[in-house]
């Protein structure tokens, strides 16, 4: 785990390494400064010698002088350090995500991997910035006062291999059981992220349904678990306190008592008032290392369970790559499936898809219909590769699927999902997205295309129209359109409408169709839909049912030899959906 964090450090080495040398010259200052002070009382006040205390004096000066500026300095590169660590962290795990396959993703919420690129990064910033400059610090200080004060008196500096097994075992079972309850937390902090998101994307059912109680109660919980959760691991943590102010005072009252015998004993050969001095100096350097050790290794409980979230996501291997030698052209728009069959999880005993066998020539129109869960859409999501077959082969082309360059193949095919998401920006920018080379002309004649050059043209800015954050202010029939329009820009080999036209009137559908025949001929179109107004005039139709092909035909054959398809002709000529008066 902590070769693959330390990988995202790269450009940020040189600051990394910086501020633990720098900080290693802070602290051989600080060591030798309270020895200076022992030397300026034995030699220098003591004997009167005011020479030697002005000299020394100086020293001391200088000695604080360079701790401050070696200080400042660890302190400037331990921060750029952490920060670029935490920026390539995100920038790593990010681009990771957009490499996932829909397998990958859906083994992830959105909110947890949101909650892993700001709360899981930031602990393991501040970590790693404690980590390069006083983990490096406290340690290096805690050896080097033990030794300075073994040097002054062996004999009095036993009194700190004493606190040494206390701490150690306090703050081992401080960790091991705070540990835990900190990965819960971080769990929890997925779930309210989760709760805050679903609140605010579906802010406007929440306040037509007056549920606004219903989603405060749910906040309510999910916030008080983390309280609570919190609360239990601080309060282990608090034991820490205690443990570091028992040893500190223990060390100094033990020392108080252990030198002043030895100075009065002995008369002031074994042990001088200098000494004495310095010793206090080395207990409080050494117990303030001890206690930054502490605070240091509480950091890495909590980040330590971010870091292992973290992790997961940097190591979560695609499941869809590219082959060793791809294929980089995709020759025609031609479909084939040979016996396909499709899971989402290896434990769902039924297969999503069955026995799919179809072949569709290249600029031919397919209609596909059927009942809700009969993996209408699962079906067109081996096209584009967004998932893998489970068994069998999809061909596009004439190749297999896995032998394309997935840029390539995906560039050739283009989606309108059934959820249609549009991004904050101008319509300009959000068709681009099709084609971000698109000339204005280009993008008028998509618009027209897919019937929504009209409306735009309505608004005050035309296609200098500010779209909200997923389209949130033009209509569910407009943002179809701009969507159309959008997949369209891309000129693609094969053009997939997954129940795109459900929220536009059945005059603007036949509109769209129509262009799509006379301006696209060449182009392999797939209609999903649920009017059967929708795929009528297509050149086959396929029929889906419970994840198999029922049937595949015209829609004057099928409505003579398939059930299925009838029924819902029938159903939807009741209605009067077929002449647009429902």
């Amino acid at each position: 785990m902590l070769k693959r964090l330390l990988q995202s450090v790269r450009q940020y080495k040189k600051d990394s390494i910086l501020a633990p040398l720098i900080v290693s010259g802070e602290v051989v200052l600080e060591v030798f400064m309270p020895w200076i002070m022992g030397k300026i009382i034995d030699h220098g006040i003591n004997v009167g010698d005011m020479g030697y205390v002005t000299k020394m004096g100086i020293v001391l000066v200088i000695c604080c002088v360079l701790s401050l500026a070696c200080g400042a300095l660890a302190g400037k590169y331990a921060a750029s350090g952490s920060a670029g660590f935490a920026r390539n962290l995100r920038q790593d795990m990010f681009y990771n995500v957009q490499n996932f396959s829909f397998f990958n993703i859906d083994k992830f919420s959105t909110a947890s991997i949101v909650t892993r690129l700001t709360t899981d990064v930031t602990n393991l910033q501040n970590a790693y910035q404690m980590i390069i400059r006083t983990a490096v610090r406290s340690p290096f200080m805690l050896i080097s006062s033990i030794v300075m004060a073994f040097t002054i008196n062996a004999k009095a500096a036993l009194v700190f291999l004493l606190a040494v097994p206390v701490l150690a075992i306090g703050l081992g079972l401080i960790i091991t059981h705070a540990h835990p309850i900190f990965i819960r937390v971080f769990k929890t902090y997925d779930k309210l992220n989760r709760v805050v998101q679903e609140n605010l994307y579906g802010i406007r059912v929440v306040k037509s349904f007056v549920r606004e109680d219903y989603e405060e109660q749910k906040f309510k919980e999910v916030s008080r678990k983390i309280h609570d959760d919190f609360c239990k691991a601080e309060r282990l943590l608090a034991f820490n306190g205690p443990l570091m102010q028992l040893c500190s005072y223990g060390c100094m009252l033990l020392i108080s008592w252990v030198g002043a015998r030895m100075i009065v004993l002995s008369g002031g050969t074994e042990m001088t008032t200098g000494d004495l001095t310095s010793l206090f100096t080395y207990v409080m350097q050494i117990l303030m290392s001890l206690m930054m050790l502490s605070m240091i290794l509480v950091m890495i409980t909590m980040s330590k369970a971010s870091a292992e979230r973290i992790v997961e996501i940097l190591e979560e291997a695609p499941t869809i790559t590219n082959p060793e030698a791809p294929v980089t052209e995709v020759p025609d728009g031609s479909v084939e499936f040979s016996g396909v069959e499709f899971s989402y999880s290896d434990k769902s005993g039924k297969p999503c898809l069955r026995d799919v066998n179809l072949k569709i020539a290249s600029g031919q129109t397919i209609g596909i219909i059927g009942g809700t869960g009969s993996a209408k859409s699962t079906l067109v999501q081996m096209i584009p590769r967004l998932y893998d077959v489970t068994k069998g082969e999809v061909r596009v082309g004439g190749r297999n699927v896995r032998e394309y360059d997935l840029e390539v193949l995906r560039d050739s095919v283009a989606m309108v999902l059934q959820k249609n998401v549009l991004f904050s920006g101008t319509i300009k920018e959000n068709l681009r997205w099709g084609n971000p080379d698109a000339t204005d002309e280009e993008l008028i004649h998509a618009c027209e295309l897919a019937q929504a050059d009209g409306f735009i043209r309505e608004f005050p800015d035309g296609y200098d129209t500010h779209i909200e954050q997923g389209g949130r202010n033009v209509s569910g029939g407009q943002k179809q359109r701009l969507c159309i329009a959008r997949a369209l820009l891309k000129k693609p080999k094969i053009l997939i409408l997954d129940d795109s036209t459900s929220a536009v009137d059945t005059r603007t559908d036949a509109l769209i169709r129509k262009a799509f025949r006379e301006e696209i001929p060449d182009t392999t179109k797939f209609i999903i839909a649920q009017r059967i107004s929708s795929v009528e005039d297509a050149d086959q139709i396929i029929v889906m049912n419970d994840g198999c092909v029922d049937a595949v035909g015209t829609h004057d054959t099928l409505l003579k030899t398939n059930e299925i398809y009838r029924e819902v002709y029938t159903s939807q000529m009741k209605g009067g959906d077929e002449d647009g008066r429902s």
